[in-house]
């Protein structure tokens, strides 16, 4: 694909190119000859119209009612349009969408000892409070990255090759249905519900440590505990083990708290939370799992996170309810 000649003639930009590894769209840095930078995006065939919209529409929101949040702009065409079908043979139904750049470091680039842990909890409860306005249309779609859902997923067991991992996974199938019934009960709203390490942007050493928070693409209305229960998990250190004196949450506690400072969540939120955060390592090693066997080549992107996943759950498996639920506390 030729990113230039898209940001050319839709955007009136010419410069380079370098394309980003990603899971499923085609995602560029765009290097302007005047120095600036931006990033394009070209959605998957699969992303509707109507999901494009919500995240451009989300993304813009946060952008007016909470301008400080390091959120990319949204950058409209010489048309402007803010997002743009790109005609190709092959893949007719493409849509290109212009975003301004973030500077910094991904903080999965960063050893655990130079994230805070604290600021990343506020900035999301930040984020959370500045879209709890935000309405749209396509706001209740169903997605298989709401843990909600988890049951949903329960076909794509036949893509975990190791029986040891099946039954790991069947026992987390069994773990969420006990919670659903709490679950149902929680505050929802909108939210970003993929606040992963790939997805935040650092600036060690900055005037403030998050710098940017990229890829609404998950962007959904459901639960609130969802929302820091992603982020919570995507705190659990890489290399662990789960036979050994490791604390899972030293990480994602203080996310917690960094939360706290400026958001609430009740005492039964709190107590579900280490359990969702359990769903979604199983969700992510379903979805993983069979993303990977269909597409080969990329399996080492799509698998990056889920390999120290199963020592997680295995963490999980070892412990009964209530212990799981005071861990994080």
């Amino acid at each position: 694909m030729d990113a230039i000649s898209i940001t050319r003639r839709v955007y009136g930009i010419d410069g380079a190119a370098t394309r980003f590894s990603t899971e499923k769209d085609d995602t560029f840095r765009i290097d302007a000859r005047d120095g600036a930078r931006y990033v394009l995006k070209v959605s998957n065939p699969g992303e509707s119209a109507e999901e494009l919209d919500l995240q451009i529409s989300a993304m813009r929101h946060v952008g007016n009612v909470a301008p400080n949040l390091p959120v990319p702009r949204v950058l409209p065409s010489i048309d402007g349009q803010f997002l743009i079908p790109v005609l190709s043979l092959t893949h007719p139904h493409r849509t290109a969408r212009l975003y301004s750049y973030l500077e910094g470091t991904p903080l999965d680039a960063l050893h655990s000892s130079a994230v805070k842990h604290h600021e990343i909890g506020e900035v999301l409860a930040q984020l959370q409070l500045a879209m709890a306005s935000f309405r749209h249309p396509h706001e209740h779609r169903v997605l298989a990255w709401d843990v909600k859902h988890l049951a949903s997923l329960q076909g794509l067991q036949a893509h975990i090759a190791d029986p040891v991992h099946r039954s790991l996974i069947e026992e987390a199938f069994a773990r969420f249905e006990a919670i659903v019934p709490a679950l149902r009960c929680c505050p929802t709203q909108v939210v970003h519900n993929d606040f992963n390490r790939s997805n935040i942007v650092a600036h060690p050493g900055g005037p403030n440590f998050v710098s940017g928070i990229i890829d609404f693409g998950d962007t959904v209305h459901t639960a609130v505990a969802i929302d820091v229960a992603t982020a919570v998990m995507n705190q659990f250190p890489l290399d662990f083990d789960a036979d050994g004196p490791h604390d899972l949450f030293v990480q994602a506690r203080e996310l917690l708290r960094g939360y706290l400072e400026h958001a609430q969540l009740s005492a039964d939120e709190l107590f579900l939370i280490p359990h969702l955060a359990m769903a979604r390592v199983a969700a992510r090693a379903l979805l993983t799992s069979w993303r990977a066997m269909l597409f080969p080549e990329n399996e080492a992107y799509i698998l990056r996170f889920t390999r120290p996943g199963w020592e997680h759950l295995r963490w999980f498996m070892q412990r009964d309810h209530e212990t799981v639920s005071n861990a994080l506390l």
